[in-house]
C-alpha cells in the first residue's frame, strides 16, 4: 500500500483555456493535518472539488488510499468525509433529524449520530432547531455530517470562514484532536496562515493555480531568518568592532543587530564585547514572521 493517504500527480483544471489549477502535486500521509494554504482565488476549492470527484481534471491523476480516484470513485469516497464551503441543513429540523437524513443515505448505524454529536460537542444542543444555531455550531454540525460514515480522510474547505474568534477556536481544537483520538487524516484549506500555523503538521501553498511549497510547518518556520538584537554600552564603538571582526552587523543608534549568525557565533560576539570592556544589557532573538514569508511566496496576495 502507498505511504500516502492522498496523492496527486500533475493535477490540472482548465476553464476557458486557462489553467486555474496547474500541475499540482499533493502528498498527504496518514495522520497528517495538512494545511492547504493560498490567497482567495488561488485554486484551493477547485483542487478540492477534483479530490472529491465533484469536478473532472483536464489532466493529471488523484490517488486516494493507493487507488486511482477515476477508477475506484465509489469505494474511495465511502471512506472520505468532506465539508466544502458552507454546510447544508434543514433549518426547521434539529441536529439529530438532520443527521438522520444523511445517515439513511449512507446506511450508517444509528449509533453514529450520538457518536458524531459527541465528537463535535453538540450533544446538549441536539434537539434544538438548527435555524437557531450560531454559525460556529452550524459548522460543527457540518463536520458531524462529514464524520457520519466513519471516514479515514476528512477534507474541510475553509471551515473557519466567517466565524468569530470563539468559533474559530472551537473548530481549530476539534480538528487538532481528530488524528490522535479518531485516527482521521485531515486536509484543511484556508487563506489564513495564522490559522493553519496553529493546527497543521504539514503545509502546501498554492498561488495562481500553482503549488509553490510543500513541507512541514517546522520547515516553513526555518525559512524565517533570525536576527539578534543587542543592547550594549557605547553601541557605535561596539558596532565598529563587530564590523572589523567580519560580522554582518547594523547599528540604529540605540542597538546592534546581527543577521544569520548561529548560536556559537552569537556567544563569541558577546564574549568578545565583554572582553573589550563593553556592557551587554540585553540579547533578543527576532524571527521573520511566517506571515511575511507567505506574503513573499505569494507575491503579496496573502492572508489577513
Amino acid at each position: 500500500m502507498s505511504e500516502y493517504v492522498l496523492q496527486t500527480d500533475r493535477l490540472t483544471k482548465k476553464l476557458g483555456g486557462k489553467a486555474v489549477v496547474d500541475n499540482v502535486n499533493l502528498q498527504i500521509r496518514q495522520g497528517d493535518i495538512y494545511g492547504f494554504l493560498g490567497p482567495n482565488g488561488a485554486g484551493k476549492t477547485t483542487t478540492i472539488r477534483m479530490l472529491l470527484g465533484l469536478a473532472k481534471p483536464t489532466h493529471g491523476t488523484v490517488r486516494v488510499f493507493g487507488q486511482e480516484l477515476r477508477k475506484h470513485r465509489i469505494s474511495i469516497l465511502r471512506k472520505v468525509g468532506s465539508l466544502v464551503e458552507y454546510p447544508s441543513y434543514y433549518g426547521h429540523l434539529n441536529a439529530c433529524e438532520n443527521l438522520e437524513v444523511v445517515r439513511r443515505l449512507l446506511d450508517a448505524p444509528r449509533s453514529r449520530i450520538d457518536a458524531v454529536l459527541d465528537i463535535v460537542r453538540l450533544t446538549k444542543e441536539a434537539k434544538r432547531p438548527v435555524k437557531g444555531y450560531s454559525l460556529g455550531m452550524k459548522q460543527r454540525l457540518g463536520i458531524a455530517t462529514a464524520l457520519l460514515g466513519q471516514p479515514e480522510l476528512l477534507i474541510l474547505d475553509e471551515p473557519t470562514n466567517g466565524l468569530d474568534p470563539a468559533g474559530i477556536l472551537e473548530i481549530r481544537e476539534l480538528i487538532k484532536s481528530m488524528p490522535g483520538e479518531h485516527g482521521i487524516t485531515i486536509l484543511v484549506s484556508s487563506h489564513l496562515l495564522s490559522e493553519i500555523e496553529q493546527m497543521a503538521t504539514r503545509v502546501g501553498i498554492i498561488t495562481k493555480g500553482k503549488m509553490i511549497y510543500e513541507d512541514s510547518i517546522e520547515a516553513l518556520r526555518q525559512r524565517s531568518q533570525s536576527k539578534i538584537r543587542l543592547s550594549v554600552s557605547e553601541p557605535e564603538e561596539a558596532w565598529r568592532l563587530l564590523l572589523a571582526g567580519g560580522y554582518r552587523a547594523e547599528w540604529d543608534r540605540s542597538r546592534l543587530t546581527l543577521e544569520g549568525e548561529n548560536d556559537e557565533a552569537v556567544a563569541a560576539v558577546i564574549a568578545n564585547l565583554v572582553l573589550r570592556g563593553f556592557s551587554v544589557y540585553r540579547v533578543e532573538e527576532e524571527r521573520g514572521s511566517l506571515e511575511s514569508i507567505f506574503l513573499d511566496m505569494t507575491g503579496g496576495e496573502g492572508s489577513l
